[in-house]
């Protein structure tokens, strides 16, 4: 498979993978983050990824649709049954990458074809979780894709490259990692969600936070692809950095301004608007119910996540 020869001529990408490199190690230096803090973000940020893939593949499900039906179960009139299953199916695919997303993981074909069949399951059962063993046409492409006898291989030779430690940046090789996914087309359908879920997952592993590419960006997205089959991935990089950033600023947007407030409960139990003790600030802390993270034997919270529970309680009381 000869596409390993590559480029980005742009001294601007080289800039913006300084950036985002030094906004990852702000983000890394603020860890542990707080749990209940990066759930909230994290389901946030899901939702929205689910509902811009599907987007990008033609779902017409708005963004509180998507939200509706993922949360609420709730049936949209006038959309697809289809449309449904394609939120709630991306919806248990990040469950599973979210699972796989540890320092050690390797990828593995295996993994490749659980996360399709998540992605298609209710939807073509025939083809969920197997590479294709017929060829396919792409809508727009510029290019043909490889005989289904080599798919195979093909995504051997790929998942090995990718694996390897090549010197790359991470976010480089990811996008390298998606596009030459997607010309593979390992699948009959289902192949664009899948490889933005991987390229997640690369990512993820590696404590970054999801790159989302949104729907307004589809057209770029598409062009950049059509690119990259020609050797230039200035497009696409660019459009998987501007993801990443985002993503990464999400994140610092929460943290990075109000990081200092967090405070050990010994001394929040000493404010004279709290009336809690520090047994019970740490019962509920371990329990979820606070904004709260451990550090060493210590946990942390902020005088207002406790002011906050006490108002909320207060509320519930003369309910």
């Amino acid at each position: 498979m000869t596409w390993k020869n590559y480029t980005y001529e742009n001294s601007d990408l080289d800039k913006t993978l300084q950036r985002i490199d030094g906004k990852k190690n702000q983000l890394d230096k603020l860890r542990p983050l707080p749990a209940v803090a990066v759930n909230k973000i994290k389901e946030s940020l899901a939702i929205e990824w689910t509902y811009n893939s599907n987007a990008i593949e033609g779902n017409t499900l708005t963004l509180r649709e998507t939200q509706m039906v993922i949360e609420e179960g709730i049936t949209v009139k006038g959309k697809s049954l289809r449309e449904h299953f394609e939120a709630v199916n991306h919806q248990e695919a990040i469950a599973f990458i979210e699972e796989l997303a540890h320092a050690k993981y390797v990828l593995d074909a295996t993994d490749v074809l659980s996360l399709h069949a998540l992605i298609l399951q209710k939807i073509e059962k025939d083809f969920a979780g197997m590479y294709r063993n017929m060829g396919v046409r792409i809508t727009g492409a510029n290019f043909v894709s490889p005989n289904a006898a080599k798919v195979d291989s093909y995504m051997d030779e790929l998942i090995e490259w990718v694996n390897e430690n090549s010197g790359l940046h991470l976010l480089v090789k990811t996008a390298i990692f998606h596009h030459r996914f997607v010309w593979i087309h390992p699948f009959f359908d289902g192949n664009g969600r899948t490889a933005r879920l991987l390229m997640n997952l690369l990512l993820m592993k590696e404590g970054y936070p999801p790159a989302v590419i949104l729907k307004n960006d589809r057209k770029k997205y598409y062009d950049a692809l059509n690119k990259a089959n020609n050797g230039d991935y200035s497009k696409l990089l660019l459009l998987v950095l501007q993801a990443a950033e985002r993503s990464l600023d999400i994140y610092l947007g929460n943290f990075a301004n109000t990081y200092d407030q967090y405070q050990p409960i010994t001394d929040i139990v000493n404010e004279r608007d709290v009336p809690y003790g520090q047994e019970y600030i740490s019962l509920l802390a371990r329990q979820g119910k606070i904004d709260a993270f451990k550090e060493g034997r210590n946990w942390l919270t902020t005088k207002e996540a406790v002011i906050n529970y006490m108002e909320k309680r207060e509320r519930k009381r003369k309910v």
